[in-house]
């Protein structure tokens, strides 16, 4: 049974001690390139990790006298990190600076998002899988990750921080593969917003209604985020379930050259529906009051723990009432039969 750390959102100041208690000295080693994996907030999103909650984390590895940098890799639709030059510049308007947090930004797939190592992996759905490629020549992790509600696998936390955060571009298409839209013509306003956001020019209007071309989509769910009409529907049988499983057997390609190198912290503050790639309101209003934050060395306790208070907070189980077609445990299953962590867990208050 692992064992997760919970420290009071009040009490965020305490953060190192977290870090120290749950593990820190036990993942990072000397002269170690430290990769800091978190999300810099898509361009006039607010629901990021803030630079001044980072630079304890920075402060902390180079006490271990590693070498941390702050990390992403880019994005498939249409947004601001889609390449390293931009995503750079929103991480700077963000305050995610050198000078603010004591450590470089680096976007670890590349300026296009092609750098990539192959990892091999025994995955239901991959045999291998595109990490990218800073990323995976790190020594070791620190993985912070805003524990919100998504869209496709009901919550996103260290696995989808891990999985489909550190796949390169292509391999986020690979995850994404089986998500195929359709837009329900009795809630579409022919607003054509969709159109902006869409990568591949997949929508086009039909008798004054969207339509989503199934041989150019790419199912990057890009027009999920930007429909305020909730038009767009995914005919969803199996597809969450698969979705979430590669997500974890992407998370299982980042942890093959590193699994006990990781420290792995969830923010549970600022609680939305919808994922951080949403560039505005209103889908980045938060759901329940802030928690605090839980930490681990196990990325499948650590999001279990996370989803279980959560849940305790709002009094029902919010990820399964705001995306009733998601279970969102597949995630944890699987990641749980590929060996990454386990869903039983002690809990210690700090």
């Amino acid at each position: 049974m692992s064992q997760v750390f919970l420290l009071g959102f009040k009490d965020i100041g305490r953060l190192p001690e977290l870090l120290l208690k749950s593990g820190l000295r036990e993942v990072i080693r000397p002269d170690n390139f430290t990769a800091i994996k978190l999300h810099f907030g898509e361009q006039g999103n607010i629901g990021y990790i803030r630079p001044a909650w980072v630079r304890p984390v920075v402060e902390l590895v180079k006490k271990q006298q590693a070498i941390p940098f702050l990390t992403d890799a880019s994005t498939i639709y249409k947004g601001k990190r889609s390449d390293a030059v931009n995503h750079s510049l929103v991480a700077a308007e963000h305050g995610f600076t050198i000078e603010t947090c004591g450590a470089p930004v680096i976007i670890a797939d590349g300026l296009r998002g092609n750098s990539f190592q192959q990892v091999t992996v025994k995955g239901k759905h991959f045999t291998s899988v595109k990490i990218a490629q800073d990323i995976f020549y790190a020594d070791s992790l620190v993985c912070l990750s805003h524990f919100k509600g998504h869209e496709l696998s009901g919550f996103g936390g260290a696995l989808k921080n891990l999985g489909m955060g550190c796949g390169a571009k292509a391999g986020k298409y690979e995850m994404h593969n089986s998500v195929l839209p359709v837009i329900d013509p009795g809630k579409c306003t022919a607003c054509r917003l969709c159109f902006k956001w869409c990568p591949t020019q997949a929508i086009s209007l039909l008798n004054k209604k969207a339509v989503i071309d199934p041989n150019k989509c790419i199912g990057c769910g890009d027009c999920i985020l930007s429909c305020s009409f909730h038009a767009v529907q995914i005919t969803w049988n199996e597809t969450y379930t698969a979705v979430q499983e590669k997500i974890a057997e992407y998370a299982a390609g980042v942890l093959a050259n590193k699994k006990d190198k990781c420290l792995y912290v969830n923010f549970l503050n600022h609680i939305t529906a919808y994922c951080d790639c949403y560039p505005s309101q209103p889908k980045d209003k938060p759901l329940i009051n802030d928690i605090g934050l839980v930490a681990s060395l196990d990325p499948v306790s650590i999001d279990q723990a996370s989803a279980d208070l959560v849940n305790q907070a709002a009094g029902r189980d919010l990820f399964k009432e705001i995306w009733p077609p998601i279970n969102w445990a597949d995630q944890l299953n699987h990641a749980e039969i590929l060996g990454l962590g386990e869903r039983k867990y002690s809990l210690e208050i700090i």
